[in-house]
């Protein structure tokens, strides 16, 4: 008697044949962290962050190239836009309220800190944020994940910190999505800030996760950070005491733009 196979599993079916599996992925990332680990113990000093990441398979075609061009910043910033408390509306910061109807999901408000290495505050600064909707999607045309788009939840909002250093963002909790890195590779919840600093030169480009998401051990983006402390810092903590009674939960999400104690940050070539 001969064995017939089964059929083929959806995912792989979606994958192009060259690409690996999620477990081959997450042996690479166990491996890559144990060998850094060891070069470390053996007093090599490394970067925080594992930029050229053979798991992150989608970073390949996006890497530099080419050494970077100086440029001229004061000719940049003759021609960059410059953002202040007057050109930003309160209604910006709350990405519940951009459209006539209710958008779908978990409301939640986020808010926190922007601090230097000395724990000073970072006044005036543009704190943008973009993410996908409670169902995992975004609005871009190169997003194609099938889950449905919400027409009153467009996932983009900005705010400028005040005189503390203080940012608070009223939106909907995203939801995990799917992407093309690996077979049946999905990325945790997660919201993308951009911080402008005080030129158009200084931005800066991070990610905000939250507490317990099964995805993180899976993520090669997550785990391009070497070390399990810097990613903590990068999941912001449920507060109760920031929740909204009947309206939204709270998270508290401080970001440090300098230092030892920094927030890791992105090139701007990533666009998950």
């Amino acid at each position: 008697m001969t064995d017939t196979p089964g059929a083929a599993a959806p995912e792989s079916l979606l994958a192009a044949p060259d690409q690996v599996t999620q477990s081959e992925i997450t042996q690479e990332i166990q491996d890559l962290h144990a060998s850094y680990a060891e070069r470390v113990a053996a007093g090599e000093s490394l970067p925080k962050t594992m930029r050229d990441f053979p798991p992150y398979r989608s970073s390949i075609l996006r890497h530099p190239t080419k050494d970077p061009r100086l440029v001229d910043p004061e000719t940049i910033e003759l021609f960059s836009p410059a953002f202040g408390q007057r050109d930003v509306a309160a209604i910006e910061s709350d990405l519940t309220l951009q459209h006539t109807g209710e958008p779908q999901g978990e409301r939640m408000t986020i808010e926190g800190y922007v601090k230097d290495s000395w724990g000073r505050p970072v006044a005036s600064q543009l704190v943008e944020i973009w993410q996908a909707n409670a169902a995992g999607r975004y609005i871009h045309q190169r997003d194609q994940h099938p889950a449905p788009l919400d027409p009153n939840f467009t996932g983009a909002g900005r705010v400028v910190t005040d005189a503390n250093g203080y940012y608070k963002f009223t939106t909907i909790k995203p939801g995990p999505y799917p992407w093309k890195n690996h077979v049946n590779a999905w990325r945790p919840a997660h919201i993308h800030f951009s911080i402008f600093g005080s030129a158009f030169t200084q931005r800066i480009v991070t990610q905000s996760y939250f507490p317990g998401d099964p995805l993180f051990a899976l993520d090669p983006i997550y785990n391009t950070i070497r070390e399990q402390a810097d990613r903590d810092r990068l999941i912001a903590a449920y507060d109760h005491d920031l929740t909204v009674p009947e309206f939204s939960m709270g998270y508290r999400w401080d970001i440090v733009v300098d230092g030892p104690d920094a927030t890791w940050t992105e090139s701007e070539e990533g666009d998950h």
